[in-house]
């Protein structure tokens, strides 16, 4: 049903009656399957595709007003399909939505009309929030190297002499406070 979607835009009567034959299976069942997920449409829609999160994280960080702002903003264009989508499971961007299958958040209201544009425009919507293109999603986030040593104040792990612990199999000792008299 992606595969027909992304081909046709939608799971039109016509892609599902085909799957079905190629699946085996009934073109009602597959129906039951198109209406139940989220990301398949059953009616045409815009050929741009903008999903935003609106469960809990995202609403709590301004989702319902990002969405009415896009509607908004796309209203009457038949290119735009514009819609609030249960979760995205991306909430530390939070509020985020998936462009045409491209993560991106945190967005702002004010970044509204530049995402619009550019969609518009044929170009890479808000590259600098498109979370497969960041190194973290923490904009401020700097890149430590890793270290195989442990941090101070800490026992050697049972990891092996690579790590610093003991050889593999003999776990580290363990070290016991000592009890406090009553």
């Amino acid at each position: 049903l992606a595969a027909a979607q992304r081909v046709h835009g939608w799971c039109s009567p016509e892609a599902i009656e085909q799957a079905a034959c190629v699946m085996r299976l009934t073109p009602g069942y597959l129906i039951s399957v198109a209406s139940f997920y989220d990301m398949l449409e059953t009616r045409p829609v815009g050929r741009n595709r903008i999903y935003v999160c609106t469960n809990i994280s995202c609403s709590l960080c301004g989702a319902d007003e990002l969405l009415a702002r896009l509607l908004e903003e796309t209203d009457g264009d038949p290119d735009f399909n514009v819609r609030s989508f249960e979760c995205l499971g991306a909430c530390d961007i939070a509020p985020m939505a998936s462009v045409d299958d491209v993560y991106i958040g945190p967005i702002t209201i004010d970044d509204v009309p530049r995402l619009v544009e550019q969609i518009r425009a044929g170009v890479p919507p808000l590259p600098n929030k498109q979370l497969h293109l960041r190194k973290s999603t923490d904009p401020g986030a700097v890149a430590k190297p890793a270290t195989a040593k442990p941090m101070p104040d800490q026992p050697p792990t049972s990891h092996g002499p690579a790590m610093g612990g003991e050889v593999a199999g003999t776990p580290a000792p363990i070290e016991h406070a000592p009890e406090e008299d009553a």
